[in-house]
């Protein structure tokens, strides 16, 4: 008997019986109220998906590990000897949810399954902690707002660059930056260029295989379950796990690996949480219908004139990360304009933000990148990767959150799911 037959067995709970004997378990929001934690009482998590990512998030402070997840045996018996004792492993995420005894679901599949779960998670009672992109879809992402919003859960994108960690190539993180713009030292309207010039790395080596011979099923991945709501392709490796971010089915290439954790602070310095670009417009090839591949450049400009430039050829070996009328801010904090570090001491600080998850949860106060503006950020992936796709300009409505008369891009802002599943 192999090792992970060994703890299959002796750890996997993968039976209706043993989900259905979790129940007696009285959970605490019923002792003391929908969302009631005692202050006394250690927050409990699980991690649905713990192949890579997931697997980095076993631990965190403020919660302790009770379940994880995974379609993959493999995966799963992996994650279990790192885990420990006391934490248990299911194969249907459904079985996870139905325990009354977990707060938090840390959601780390592949995107395609973002949206159910944390659906399928919030009506169950559990805050949910989701990885990047939120959704593959816009209708997705508004169809996890509403849920979230109906059953009062807390939210949170595992994006942080809005509010901690250094910015990539700035040196620092995003608040002074965010103080340079919200006093006006740029100007306004302002144009951001996102581009290895000012710092980011668009990843095109995450592209699909045009091409690949189908291969049979390996014995230890469900592979039906792992596809879920997705269109169903015959099997490859390269279509699962590592390189599924390659392909339109599952995530959206380089656009869906590093979009959010580059275009959400971007977001945040504009100040256009509660709004979405109208035009948009995209430089690139022709592209495959399954495999993503690489694009020169996107543009998307807001209602107000301000431009977000998504620069995958680093055309502009000059630009500025951010640009004013007034100014302009380079990668490395330097600027045009004479005396700006000495300057920030004197001027107002952002608005504070909640940005510890395990006292979002205690206190039921919204997380800094939460559900609503954690889906505008998603939007401005889902919007690129839409025009990447179609390989025109695009006009989008940010408040009915549609393309107007515009059926093919509303196809994909809005895909249909494989049977049995369902928004």
């Amino acid at each position: 008997m192999t090792q992970s037959r060994t703890i299959s067995r002796r750890r996997f709970i993968t039976t209706g019986a043993a989900a259905a004997g979790s129940l007696a378990i009285v959970p605490r929001r019923v002792l003391g109220g929908q969302g009631y934690i005692a202050p006394s009482d250690t927050l409990t998590k699980a991690v649905i998906g713990v192949g890579g990512m997931g697997r980095g998030h076993l631990g965190y402070p403020g919660s302790v590990l009770r379940a994880v997840c995974d379609v993959d045996a493999k995966h799963l018996a992996s994650a279990l000897e790192i885990a420990g004792p006391g934490v248990s492993g299911y194969r249907d995420f459904r079985e996870v949810l139905a325990r009354p005894d977990i707060d938090i679901v840390h959601i780390a599949t592949p995107p395609h399954w973002h949206a159910l779960i944390s659906i399928a998670a919030a009506e169950a009672g559990k805050d949910v902690w989701c990885e990047k992109p939120m959704t593959r879809t816009i209708a997705e992402g508004r169809a996890v707002v509403e849920a979230v919003r109906r059953a009062g859960r807390i939210f949170r994108i595992n994006t942080w660059f809005r509010f901690t960690d250094r910015f990539y190539g700035f040196g620092t993180d995003v608040r002074p930056i965010k103080k340079v713009v919200q006093n006006g030292l740029l100007g306004w309207p302002i144009k951001a260029t996102v581009s290895a010039t000012t710092g980011f790395d668009w990843k095109f080596y995450w592209s699909g295989l045009t091409y690949a011979r189908p291969e049979p099923v390996p014995p230890e991945l469900d592979y039906d379950f792992w596809l879920g709501p997705a269109p169903w392709k015959p099997y490859h490796p390269h279509r699962v796990h590592g390189t599924f971010r390659g392909y339109w089915d599952y995530d959206g290439g380089g656009l869906g690996d590093m979009g959010m954790h580059y275009l959400d602070p971007v977001q945040y310095l504009l100040d256009k949480d509660d709004t979405s670009p109208v035009e948009i417009f995209a430089d690139c090839p022709q592209q495959h219908p399954d495999a993503c591949g690489s694009w020169r450049r996107v543009e998307m400009k807001y209602a107000d004139g301000c431009i977000i430039v998504l620069d995958g050829e680093n055309r502009d070996t000059r630009a500025p990360f951010l640009e004013g009328p007034k100014g302009k801010l380079y990668r490395g904090f330097e600027s045009d304009i004479p005396g700006l570090r000495d300057a920030l001491a004197s001027l107002p600080d952002p608005a504070p933000q909640v940005t510890d998850f395990s006292e979002a949860v205690r206190t039921r106060n919204r997380f800094a990148l939460n559900e609503r503006n954690g889906h505008r950020s998603c939007t401005l992936v889902n919007l690129a990767k839409i025009a990447v796709q179609l390989g025109r300009p695009l006009r989008f409505d940010p408040e009915r959150e549609l393309f107007p008369g515009d059926e093919a891009a509303n196809r994909l802002a809005s895909q249909p799911m494989r049977a049995p599943w369902r928004l």
